[in-house]
């Protein structure tokens, strides 16, 4: 099982537990744990609604694609350890990561 940590946009924290060899993005968990995001894009780095801010971890995942790059240049509130949710492959890479839900919410 691979674990890590998500923090909702009130500061509640729940760890997920995901089986290993999943080959999903961290979006389609998020969306499947019935977290509130809207991911309009469908994952395809186009639309920023899955942006999360890595707070323990960050060094550990892979590099960011230049699409993802480019998205996040557009966001006012994107730093340093900001990522795209469609963008991380749920691996072993996470274990232990914590996430904060930044994107808006579903309406």
């Amino acid at each position: 099982m691979i674990q890590f940590t998500i923090e909702d946009r009130t500061g509640d924290r729940q760890t997920l537990d995901i089986p290993e060899g999943i080959n999903l993005s961290l979006m389609e968990v998020l969306k499947a744990s019935e977290y509130n995001i809207l991911a309009t894009c469908g994952g395809m780095a186009l639309c920023a609604t899955c942006h999360v801010q890595v707070l323990e971890g960050l060094d550990d995942l892979p590099s960011q694609t230049d699409a993802e790059l480019d998205m996040l240049d557009t966001l006012p509130d994107a730093g340093s350890d900001s990522r795209l949710a469609c963008q991380i492959r749920v691996d072993e890479s996470l274990e232990g990561a914590v996430f904060r839900l930044v994107a808006e919410e579903e309406y």
